[in-house]
């Protein structure tokens, strides 16, 4: 993790600001919290003012031991240190993804009846809420760090679940937009909008499949260290591969344009690279299958000239495309057609 010296302060100061509340509801100091994670409380006030993720983490892990509640100061009464953990444990035995979310927002009922969550499933989009009961406790920016923070906590413990990144698709919450509203895009990944009914995040519905593939052994080697979880979003995306090709498929225009189909899927074209890597396969192999899927297409159930073809699936000009072609399956696109029709 980059050090407080050394990486952007995307982090809004308002999230520092309702910690020291939760020390102020408690009579206590948050002198010794600050100095660790390297925060000028003068700065906090500010125009714009940030802090980096590290900075969080630090001072998010000394309050919720000092003041010995992991809700920080959220909820009617405090939810004492080890209490996520017992939540973590108790989904770690589901079979996938899917059942180890629900048992979580379940066993949350449990410690607190102050906020729901929910997890709904609605076609090829599922969604998962928080909805307020009215006793959040402090001001805008406290409401502000509980349903931030809850969400963060719920898809980053299933990111770690299933080892795998969950690319959110939307984010929303009840209050209004905030001065630094920009830097919602940074944690949650998504477009994000103000003033709904309630918070939530949503995306794509196959992650829910997904096997959890962690053992107890992990589990206890991650709660010595399980804020990055909140503060830091997972790289990983093991849907990545299928949703680029889902992506391709549906959408012709992104074969030649990998900046778009970078940012189609939330990521910089490094990033795609990187991790199309990790899945053994790359950008141009994507595209080459994609490609071959739609020269096939537009073969068999068109009759448009291969020059156009040549052009709708991204090459240069027709002889590139029948080069191409030839390649995949062994015979010149009029063959394939003529052969087809034949």
């Amino acid at each position: 993790m980059p050090t407080p010296d050394s990486a952007p302060r995307a982090t809004p100061a308002a999230f520092i600001r309702a910690i020291l509340g939760a020390y102020e509801r408690q009579g206590r100091d948050p002198a010794l919290a600050l100095a660790r994670a390297q925060i000028d409380p003068a700065s906090l006030a500010l125009p714009g003012a940030g802090v980096t993720a590290a900075q969080l983490e630090l001072m998010a892990g000394r309050a919720m031991r000092e003041l010995d509640d992991e809700a920080l100061g959220w909820f009617s009464r405090r939810l004492p240190w080890g209490s996520y953990g017992l939540l973590a444990r108790g989904s770690l035995t589901a079979p996938d993804l899917h059942t180890a979310m629900r048992r979580w927002f379940r066993h949350h009922g449990l410690l607190t009846d102050d906020v729901a969550l929910s997890l709904e499933v609605e076609g090829e989009v599922a969604r998962v809420r928080l909805r307020e009961s009215g006793r959040i406790n402090g001001d805008a920016d406290m409401r502000e760090f509980c349903a931030v923070t809850l969400l963060r906590n719920a898809i980053g413990f299933s990111c770690w679940l299933a080892d795998s990144r969950i690319a959110l698709t939307e984010a929303w919450f009840p209050f209004p937009a905030p001065d630094h509203a920009e830097a919602y895009g940074l944690l949650f990944g998504c477009p994000v909008r103000f003033g709904a009914g309630d918070a939530g995040v949503a995306f794509d519905a196959r992650y829910l499949a997904l096997p959890v593939r962690r053992d107890e052994a992990a589990m206890r080697e991650m709660l010595r260290n399980a804020l990055p979880l909140i503060v830091l979003r997972y790289r990983r995306d093991r849907l990545l591969l299928r949703r680029a090709q889902a992506l391709l498929a549906s959408r012709p225009d992104l074969l030649a344009n990998a900046e778009a189909l970078a940012g189609a899927l939330n990521l910089s074209v490094r990033s795609l690279h990187r991790q199309l890597a990790r899945d053994g396969t790359t950008l141009q192999a994507l595209k080459d299958e994609a490609r071959k899927a739609e020269a096939i297409r537009l073969l068999d159930r068109s009759h448009r000239p291969v020059k156009q073809i040549a052009a709708l699936t991204g090459f240069a000009n027709e002889k590139s495309f029948a080069r191409a072609f030839r390649g995949w399956t062994g015979v010149t696109p009029a063959a394939w057609r003529a052969g087809n029709r034949s």
